[in-house]
């Protein structure tokens, strides 16, 4: 076997799997995005954004959301804590919102904390502390 077809055969071993890793790291990121997306918590992140008045003065009625849904979903046995990044697309125009929720004891998910960017690229609250009343036992 000559030098050049050695090297040949170990270039296309290399090429092949480099190809396999991109396909598993490919496979692991998909699957995170899938799990995130479709979790209870990112459908409680959506209905909250979709029914927030304040978020509607500002982008019109959402319409829709983008097609990743970015953050992290931790559950500790009962309890569970999540943050999510959001593209929300209005009747106006389009922005990013950021939610974190939390559920304890099994309970469903709420929301805690949530904000998007505005035109001027200020970040407007949607959750006031102070107007969401007593907390839920």
């Amino acid at each position: 076997m000559t030098t050049r077809k050695l090297i040949i055969v170990i270039g296309g071993i290399l090429a092949a799997l480099g190809l396999i890793v991109a396909i598993f790291i490919g496979g692991i990121l998909g699957l995170a995005f899938y799990s995130i997306s479709n979790s209870e918590a990112a459908a409680t992140a959506k209905t909250f954004l979709k029914n927030n008045e304040k978020l509607k003065q500002d982008i019109g009625s959402v319409n829709d959301f983008g097609m990743f849904i970015t953050g992290s979903v931790n559950t500790h046995n009962t309890d569970g804590d999540a943050t999510l990044s959001l593209k929300v697309i209005g009747e106006k125009r389009t922005t990013n919102a950021t939610v974190t929720l939390m559920y304890r004891d099994n309970r469903a998910w709420r929301v805690t904390d949530a904000s998007y960017v505005n035109e001027n690229g200020q970040t407007v609250k949607l959750i006031d502390a102070y107007e969401s009343g007593p907390p839920q036992p």
